[in-house]
C-alpha cells in the first residue's frame, strides 16, 4: 500500500518545490539539467537536563559541535567533459532496457523477475546477448540500486490466476510459489533438493497501486469509496511507469560521470577498473558461494561465540559492513561510562542461614548503599520507595526483610504484588531459590496467585501460603471481596510490596490507590496495624509523592542514590536508509528488514539481543524477517535461537520462553512491552527498540534492560518513516535530556472513586465518619445518595453493583470472550493463542495470513458466533493488512456550555465508536500490493462518554476559500487539545482518544460516501459506556484549553506541525493528514476570534502534502438530547475568588428558544 507521510519540521527540513522544464528545453533534456534549489538545515533543539552521556569520538572530534543534518539533493545529476567510450554507452543501452523490462514486470504480479524470464525481451531490445557480466558491470556502478543474486525458488511466491481453483469474480485467490502445489504449502524438508533462480531486482523505489477508474478506464490513484465497494487488482499508469524509469536511467547516467571523474583523477583506464570490479559482482549459487562480496574485514565468526568482544569493536566490525551506509544519525552515537559499586552496611544483623542463602544464590558478600539504606529503614518501622535504574538488584530490598521476619515468626505473611504475570512468575523463582538454602523454611509454600493458577491449588495457597505473588487484578476480584476466607492471611501481613509503581499511572493508578485504602481498611478491621508497604519504581521526578498518593500513607523514605554498578553503555540512534542512499525521494526502506539485518549481526557476534516492538503484528513481522535474514546469511543456527514473546501466546508458551532466555538457550527475544518491565531473562547484552515507544520513559525503560550484568551493553533507536521518529533521528539530544514527566493519579474521579466505594461496601458496610480516611471527603455524598442504608447506619452496596461489585469495575482494559485460534496443520488441533475480542476482526479473517512465532498460518475457517479460528501452517512470502475505517460520532447530549466570548458551544454526551473492517490486501515482503479481497464482518460497536465541538460555518468557508484540507485542519486541533489536557486532568497518553484522520482517504480526489462531520470530537478510552471520567472533568475545562491550544498552535515556529504543537506520538495514523495553519483556524473561530485571523497571510492549498479539498468534510449537524429531557445551556465566567455559572437557554424538547434572557446565575468557589 501507498505510504503518506506529512511534511512537518520532523521530517522534511527543506520544503521542495516541484520542478518545470524550461520551454527551450526538450522533455528528455530538462530530465538531465542539474537543478538549482537552495538547501539549508536547521539547528538541533538542546534543552538542559542535567549531566549528558558523552558523544562518541568521532562526533567530537571536529570541535565543531552537533554536524549539521545532511539533505542530499536527489534530482543532482554529475557532469562530465569526458566522452564515453563505446563500452559504457553499450552498458547504459543495456541498462536501460532491463529499466523498461523490469518496470513492465513489476505491473504483472505472475511473474517473477529472474534472468532468464527477461533475458530474451531485453536482447530484443538491445540486438545482442545479454550476459551475466553485463548486468555485474551495472551493479558496480549502481550496487545500490539494484539486487542480482541467486536465490531459493520457494521464496519467489507468484499469484496464480487462470487456474480453475485460483478464480473468484476475477481476483486472485491463492499465491503460490513456483513449485508447491496447494496442498503442498507447507514448508519443505531441509533434505529436499533446493533449486536456485538468478534474480534481479530494481531496489530504489516501487510503483504506487493505483485502480481503474471504471468510466474512462484510465489508471487513478488507490482511493475508493469505503462502502460497498468492488475491490480490484491495482493497475498502475504509463505516466507513473515512464517516471521511474526516466529517474533510474538518469541515476545511471549519473553514476557514469562520477565513474569517469574518478577514473580520470585517479589515471586509470575506466573499461579496465570496470573489468576489475565486474568479479565481485558476478552472483554465484550457494553451493559454489565463497566469502561474502567485500565484506572480509567484517565477517561475522561462523559460529556463535561464548564470549562475545566488546560493543565498541562489534560496532566498528557493523560500520564496516558493505551495507551499512550511514544509518547513525550525526550526534546519534552516545557513550555512558561504567560506574563502580558502592556497598552499604545494614544496622542489624542477619541470620547465617540468609547470609548462606544470598552467597549460595547470587554470590552475594555486600550490599549496594541504596539495597542497605532502604532496608534499614524499613527495620526501623517506615514505609519504603526505591527509585533506582533498571537492574540494580532492587528485588533484594524486598526479599531480605521478609525472609528475616520469616525467620523470627514462622506465621509470617508477604503479598507481592505486580503489574503482570510474568514479573510474579520471575520473583516467585528467585524467592524459592533462596529459601532452598534456608533450613526450616525450604518447604514454605511460596506461590504465585493470578488467573493462571489452578482451581485446586487456591485453596492451599490462601491457607498455607507465607508469600503469594499476585497482580492488582486478582486483589480486587478475588481477595478483597473474600476477606472472610482471607481472614488469617490478612491479620498476619507483615509486607506488602508493590514493585514497578511507575506503571501505576493516570486513569490505572486510580484503580490501584482505591484498591490499597481497599486493602488498608480491611486489615485495619482485622486487628493488623503494622504492616508495611515497600515500593520498587524506574526513575521517576516524584517518587515520594506518588508512593503517598498510592497508599494514601505517611512516614516514607525515599531511596534515590543507585550504589548498583554499571557497564559501559553506548546508545545509537540508527536511522532506517533511504532505499536508495543517495536518493530521499526513493522514500526510506523497510524498518524490520533494516532491524532484522542488525538483529543478526549482533547475534552471530555473541551478543544476546532482545528487540521491542510497539504492537503485537510488528513483533511477528520482525521475527519473520529475522528468521529470513538467517536464511539469507545461510545461518540456520541463527533463526532457531530467536523466540517472540507477547500478548496473546498461552501461559506455558510465556512460561517456556522465559526459562529459555534465562537458560541463556535463545540469543534473542522479539517483544512487545511485556518484557519492558523488571522480568529477569538472564544477561543481555543489547537492546533494539524499532520505532519510537511512545515516550521518552518507555524508551529509558527498554534502554535499561541491557547490561544487567554489569558487562558493556548496546542500545539502540531504530527510526521508522514516521514523523515522530524522524523528529527525535533529527533531534538526538531530546532523548538524552529530556526529564522524565511527574507521575500523575486523579483521586478525585467521581465514577471511579463511586465504583471503589460500592466494592468497599460489599466488603464490609462503610461507616462515613470512619471510613472517609480512606475515601476522601466525597464518601457522606456519595454513601446518601448512592448506596442502602441500613437501621444501624451502615451503608451497603447497591443493588445496581451486585452480586460482585468487583467485576463491575474494571480496572484495566480486560475483555471476555477470547477468541481462539487452532492449528489444524495435518490433525494437530492445537490452540496456538487467544485473540481479545476487539482485536478479533482485525487479525483474524478468511483467506488471511495469522502471524505467530514468526511463521504464517492461512485462516480457513473462521467463527464469530463459537469465537474460534482454524488455521493452517503455510509457507508464503505475503502477508495480508486489514482495510478498514473508524467513526466516531455523539449520539446524545447530556451538557452544553457556552465557550465565552463566542457563540461557539461545547458538548458533552455518549459517543459511538464504530469500527468497520471490509477487506484485506495481499501484501509481499516489498509491501505491495498482490491481491485485494472483500470480506464481510460484522461493525464492532462501542460506547463511551465524550465531549464534542462542532467546526463554525466562519472557520468552513476560511479554509474552503484558501482551498485548505479541512480533515487535516480537525485532525491537527484535537490534537493540540489533547495534548494539553494533562494539564487540567490528570490522564496520561491514551486515556482520551479522538478519531485520527486516513490518508488514504482524506487525500482522495474523488468524492466518498463517506463523509464526516466538521466536528473535533474527545472520547474515554477506558471504562466502557460510562466513560472513565477524564472527558467529564476536561469537559469543564474546555474553555481554557481552547484558548491554550490556540496559543500553542499560534507560538510554535514550525510550518507545518510538529509534535510541540499539533502532531501526537499516539497518532493511530502517524499524523499523516494535518494542516497546521488551519487548525489556527477552527481555533480562533471557536473563541469567537475570526476578526484576529490574517486570510491573506494564509497559504493556498492544496499542496503536495495536503492534496485534498474539503470533499470528505460536511458541516456538523446539532446532536439533540434524549427524548423528553431538556438541558440547561450554560456559560462559565471565571473571576478571581470563583465561577459564576451562567444559564443562557434551555436545549430539548419545549426549550430552546433561543431569546430568553439570563435565567439564573449562580456563584461557585473554586477549590
Amino acid at each position: 500500500m501507498a505510504k503518506f507521510r506529512a511534511s512537518t519540521v520532523s521530517t522534511q527540513l527543506v520544503p521542495k518545490k516541484k520542478r518545470k522544464a524550461p520551454s527551450d528545453v526538450s522533455e528528455a533534456e530538462s530530465l538531465y539539467a542539474p537543478p538549482s534549489i537552495p538547501t539549508s538545515s536547521l539547528t538541533t533543539k538542546i534543552h538542559d537536563g542535567g549531566k549528558k552521556p558523552r558523544r562518541a569520538l568521532e562526533d567530537t572530534n571536529s570541535g565543531m559541535g552537533k554536524p549539521p543534518v545532511v539533505r542530499r539533493d536527489s534530482s543532482t545529476v554529475v557532469e562530465t567533459s569526458i566522452p564515453w567510450p563505446d563500452d559504457l554507452a553499450k552498458l547504459a543501452q543495456t541498462h536501460r532496457a532491463l529499466n523498461l523490462v523490469y518496470t513492465f514486470c513489476c505491473t504483472r504480479k505472475h511473474l517473477a523477475t529472474t534472468f532468464e524470464t527477461i533475458k530474451t525481451t531485453v536482447e530484443g531490445h538491445i540486438k545482442r546477448e545479454l550476459l551475466i557480466s553485463d548486468v555485474a558491470r551495472i551493479k558496480v556502478l549502481v550496487p545500490r540500486a539494484i539486487n542480482f543474486a541467486y536465490v531459493d525458488e520457494s521464496n519467489l511466491q507468484v499469484a496464480v490466476l487462470g487456474e480453475e481453483d485460483g478464480i473468484k469474480r476475477g481476483r486472485a485467490k491463492d499465491v503460490r510459489s513456483l513449485e508447491l502445489s496447494k496442498e503442498e504449502a507447507a514448508p519443505r524438508d531441509s533434505h529436499d533438493e533446493q533449486k536456485e533462480l538468478l534474480l534481479f531486482e530494481f531496489i530504489d523505489g516501487d510503483l504506487k497501486r493505483q485502480v481503474t477508474n471504471s468510466k474512462t478506464g484510465e489508471p487513478t490513484k488507490p482511493f475508493r469509496k469505503l462502502r460497498e465497494e468492488d475491490l480490484k487488482m491495482p493497475v498502475y499508469s504509463q505516466k507513473q511507469m515512464m517516471n521511474l524509469i526516466e529517474k533510474r536511467n538518469t541515476k545511471f547516467t549519473s553514476a557514469v560521470n562520477a565513474f569517469l571523474n574518478k577514473c580520470a583523477a585517479d589515471d586509470v583506464n575506466p573499461i579496465a577498473a570496470l573489468d576489475e570490479s565486474e568479479k565481485e559482482y558476478v552472483p554465484v549459487p550457494s553451493d559454489g558461494r565463497g566469502n561474502s562480496l567485500g565484506s572480509a574485514p567484517a565477517k561475522p565468526p561462523l559460529r556463535i561465540p561464548t564470549e562475545r568482544d566488546p560493543v565498541a569493536k562489534i560496532i566498528a566490525d557493523i560500520k564496516a559492513m558493505e551495507w551499512y551506509s550511514g544509518q547513525i544519525v550525526p550526534d546519534g552515537h552516545r557513550v555512558f561510562d561504567p560506574q563502580q559499586p558502592i556497598f552499604g552496611d545494614l544496622d542489624f544483623q542477619l541470620s547465617q542461614n540468609l547470609v548462606n542463602a544470598l552467597y549460595n544464590t547470587r554470590g552475594i558478600t555486600q550490599l549496594y548503599s541504596h539495597q542497605a539504606e532502604a532496608i534499614n529503614n524499613l527495620y526501623k518501622g517506615s514505609n519504603v520507595i526505591v527509585s533506582t535504574s533498571t537492574s540494580s538488584g532492587k528485588s533484594l530490598i524486598y526479599q531480605i526483610p521478609m525472609l528475616h521476619e520469616l525467620e523470627r515468626d514462622p506465621n509470617a505473611r508477604g503479598m507481592y504484588i505486580f503489574p503482570t504475570k510474568a514479573l510474579a512468575q520471575d520473583q516467585r523463582r528467585s524467592m524459592k531459590e533462596l529459601l532452598r538454602f534456608m533450613p526450616g523454611l525450604e518447604n514454605s509454600v511460596v506461590d504465585t496467585f493470578d488467573g493462571d493458577t489452578p482451581m485446586a491449588d487456591r485453596h492451599l495457597i490462601r491457607d498455607e501460603g507465607r508469600i503469594i505473588f499476585t497482580n492488582p487484578d486478582m486483589l480486587h476480584i478475588t481477595i478483597l471481596p473474600q476477606e472472610d476466607k482471607w481472614r488469617n492471611f490478612l491479620q498476619n501481613l507483615r509486607f506488602v510490596v508493590v514493585d514497578e509503581l511507575h506503571v501505576y499511572n493516570g486513569l490505572f493508578g486510580s484503580h490501584i490507590a482505591f484498591i490499597m485504602r481497599r486493602l488498608r481498611r480491611i486489615c485495619t478491621a482485622v486487628g493488623n496495624r503494622h504492616m508495611k508497604f515497600v515500593s520498587c519504581s524506574a526513575t521517576v521526578a516524584n517518587p515520594e509523592d506518588h508512593m503517598r498518593t498510592i497508599f494514601g500513607i505517611e512516614n516514607i523514605k525515599v531511596t534515590d542514590f543507585d550504589g548498583s554498578p554499571s557497564g559501559r553503555k553506548e546508545f545509537l540512534c540508527w536511522n532506517t536508509p533511504f532505499k536508495d542512499p543517495k536518493d530521499p525521494s526513493s522514500g526510506r526502506g523497510d524498518a524490520m528488514a533494516e532491524t532484522s539485518r542488525l538483529f543478526c549481526q549482533l547475534i552471530l557476534r555473541g551478543i544476546r539481543v532482545i528487540a521491542f516492538c510497539r504492537v503485537r503484528k510488528q513483533c511477528e513481522v520482525l521475527i519473520t524477517a529475522v528468521r529470513n535474514e538467517a536464511t539469507n546469511l545461510e545461518r540456520p543456527d541463527v533463526a532457531a535461537r530467536i523466540m517472540g514473546y507477547r500478548g496473546g501466546y498461552a501461559p506455558q508458551d510465556r512460561r517456556k520462553i522465559e526459562k529459555e532466555m534465562f537458560d541463556g538457550k535463545l540469543m534473542g527475544i522479539v517483544a512487545t512491552n511485556a518484557l519492558e518491565l523488571g522480568v529477569d531473562i538472564g544477561s543481555l547484552d543489547a537492546v533494539i527498540t524499532v520505532g519510537f515507544p511512545y515516550t521518552i520513559a518507555n524508551l529509558r525503560q527498554q534502554s535499561g534492560r541491557a547490561g544487567r550484568r554489569n558487562k558493556d551493553s548496546l542500545s539502540v533507536l531504530v527510526g521508522d518513516c514516521f514523523p515522530t521518529d524522524q523528529y527525535f533521528m533529527e533531534n538526538p539530544d531530546e532523548i538524552f535530556t529530556k526529564s522524565n514527566c511527574e507521575l500523575q493519579v486523579d483521586l478525585q474521579n467521581t465514577l471511579v472513586l463511586e465504583g471503589h466505594i460500592q466494592c468497599a461496601a460489599f466488603e464490609m458496610p462503610i461507616r462515613p465518619d470512619e471510613d472517609k480516611l480512606y475515601f476522601g471527603k466525597q464518601l457522606p455524598e456519595i454513601a446518601e445518595e448512592r448506596m442502602v442504608k441500613d437501621p444501624l447506619g451502615f451503608y451497603h452496596c447497591n443493588e445496581r453493583f451486585r452480586p460482585q461489585p468487583s467485576k463491575c469495575v474494571a480496572i484495566r482494559d480486560t475483555e471476555d470472550g477470547h477468541f481462539a485460534v487452532i492449528d489444524i496443520t495435518n490433525g494437530r488441533n492445537i490452540i496456538l493463542e487467544e485473540v481479545e475480542p476487539s482485536r478479533a476482526f482485525f487479525t483474524i479473517y478468511e483467506g488471511g495470513i495469522f502471524l505467530h512465532q514468526g511463521y504464517t498460518y492461512l485462516v480457513k475457517e473462521f467463527s464469530p458466533e463459537q469465537k474460534y479460528a482454524k488455521v493452517v501452517l503455510v509457507k508464503v512470502d505475503w502477508t495480508t493488512q486489514q482495510r478498514d475505517y473508524t467513526d466516531v460520532d455523539p449520539i446524545e447530549t447530556e451538557a452544553i456550555r457556552r465557550i465565552p466570548d463566542s457563540l461557539s458551544r461545547a458538548f458533552y454526551g455518549a459517543i459511538k465508536i464504530r469500527a468497520v473492517v471490509f477487506g484485506f490486501f495481499k501484501i509481499d515482503k516489498k509491501r505491495r500490493i498482490l491481491d485485494a479481497v472483500q470480506v464481510d464482518n460484522p461493525p464492532i460497536d462501542i460506547f463511551s462518554k465524550g465531549m464534542w465541538l462542532d467546526v463554525p460555518k466562519s472557520a468552513l468557508d476560511i479554509l474552503d476559500g484558501r482551498r485548505l484540507n479541512v480533515a487535516g485542519a480537525i485532525h491537527a486541533a484535537e490534537h493540540a487539545i489533547l495534548s494539553l489536557m494533562p494539564q487540567f486532568v490528570i490522564s496520561m497518553p491514551g486515556d482520551v482518544r479522538t478519531e485520527c484522520k486516513n490518508a488514504l482517504k482524506e487525500f482522495a480526489t474523488k468524492e466518498t460516501s463517506r463523509k464526516r462531520p466538521a466536528r473535533l470530537t474527545f472520547y474515554d478510552a477506558k471504562g466502557g459506556s460510562a466513560g472513565s471520567g477524564i472527558s467529564t472533568k476536561a469537559f469543564e475545562f474546555i474553555d481554557l484549553l481552547l484558548i491554550r491550544a490556540c496559543d500553542r498552535v499560534a507560538a510554535c515556529h514550525c510550518q507545518e506541525g510538529c509534535l510541540e504543537c499539533c502532531c501526537s506520538e499516539i497518532c493511530k495514523e502517524q499524523n499523516m493528514v494535518m494542516s497546521k495553519a488551519g487548525s489556527e483556524v477552527i481555533l480562533k473561530c471557536l473563541l469567537g476570534k475570526e476578526g484576529d485571523i490574517d486570510v491573506d497571510a494564509l497559504p493556498w492549498g492544496p499542496d503536495e502534502n495536503t492534496p485534498a479539498g474539503i470533499e470528505t468534510v460536511v458541516a456538523a449537524e446539532a446532536i439533540r438530547p434524549a427524548r423528553g429531557k431538556i438541558l440547561e445551556e450554560v456559560l462559565i465566567k471565571r473571576k478571581p475568588r470563583g465561577l459564576q455559572r451562567v444559564v443562557l437557554d434551555h436545549v430539548g424538547d419545549g426549550g430552546g428558544n433561543g431569546n430568553r434572557e439570563v435565567a439564573e446565575i449562580k456563584e461557585e468557589s473554586i477549590e
